[in-house]
């Protein structure tokens, strides 16, 4: 059985003239938690569709579980998904729609894997709401219970937590993390970059229909030049720091936070960092943490 999840392969989606998705190529491994990032118009819904098997690909190979989503049935019982913009249809309560849609995956015990499903969203207590009397939080977790149901190997959630409040979004990312222990694999696309960063293990980084990067989460966000002080009070003088061996540039990103760059070819940087922070403490500066590498947002503005 191949190790991958996803293999896309210059994939290319044209919609007459327009390019949404320009020759993407990238892989998810079994078991991950993959995200895809770019903004509105960078192509992460189309990638999203073509690998659900809502759209064809107009060019290249997307390959999801070992096989081609194009083929009708290929995905059933091998993907659950949870659309951007799902809508519950009206007219039925929520325990009985999910029973409907698990009778229609073809899974053994409906009710039990309805319940199961609402259970893991936090929702158990709405199996006998109307779906129109849902609030666009439960709407949602209700949508994602339906992409659980039967443990799918390969999970797929377009921003799952967008319109949430943070103490439903937070209960959607524990979700996540919970299926990543059941060893099956999530891709979510999310605008919520700090969202992204605790929860995936790799990711794609898309731009006007273009791969500008992927690799893993340290990958992306690590910077081997660089480290960042969170300074609690005191008085940085940043010609000092940049007298230090090693250190090639120092400045302030606003009142309390030190960012620090190095030569990482000449010097270690736990030489360089016990160096300046050495030298902070010295003349009278008080330290909140240290920390290497950069934030995932960072390194996205700097690639868009």
């Amino acid at each position: 059985m191949s190790e991958l999840a996803i293999d896309l392969i210059n994939a290319t989606k044209r919609f007459g003239p327009k390019v949404a998705v320009d020759g993407v190529s990238f892989t998810v491994e079994r078991g991950q938690v993959y995200g895809l990032i770019g903004p509105n118009g960078a192509g992460k819904t189309t990638t999203f569709s073509m690998m659900c098997g809502y759209l064809y690909p107009s060019g290249g190979t997307v390959r999801v579980m070992g096989v081609d989503p194009s083929v009708d049935g290929a995905l059933k019982g091998k993907i659950g998904v949870l659309p951007q913009d799902a809508v519950l249809p009206g007219g039925w309560k929520v325990g009985a729609l999910l029973m409907y849609w698990a009778r229609l995956s073809g899974l053994d015990k409906p009710e039990t894997e309805a319940r199961e499903a609402l259970d893991k969203v936090g929702l158990l207590e709405a199996w006998n709401v109307a779906t129109h009397a849902l609030s666009h939080g439960m709407a949602k977790r209700a949508s994602m219970a339906q992409a659980l149901m039967g443990r799918p190997p390969l999970v797929l959630l377009d921003e799952p937590t967008a319109g949430l409040d943070p103490r439903v979004a937070a209960q959607v990312r524990q979700v996540i993390r919970d299926i990543r222990g059941q060893n099956q694999t999530v891709v979510v696309s999310s605008h919520n970059l700090q969202e992204l960063e605790e929860l995936c293990d790799t990711a794609a980084i898309l731009d006007r229909g273009k791969l500008a990067q992927a690799g893993t989460m340290k990958e992306l966000t690590s910077q081997a030049s660089g480290f960042r002080v969170k300074v609690a009070r005191g008085t940085v003088i940043v010609q000092e720091l940049e007298a230090l061996p090693g250190v090639t540039a120092a400045r302030m990103e606003n009142e309390n936070v030190l960012h620090v760059r190095y030569d990482g070819m000449a010097h270690q940087p736990e030489e360089v960092i016990s160096r300046v922070v050495g030298h902070l403490l010295q003349t009278g500066v008080l330290i909140l943490s240290v920390s290497s590498g950069r934030r995932l947002e960072e390194r996205v503005m700097q690639l868009l």
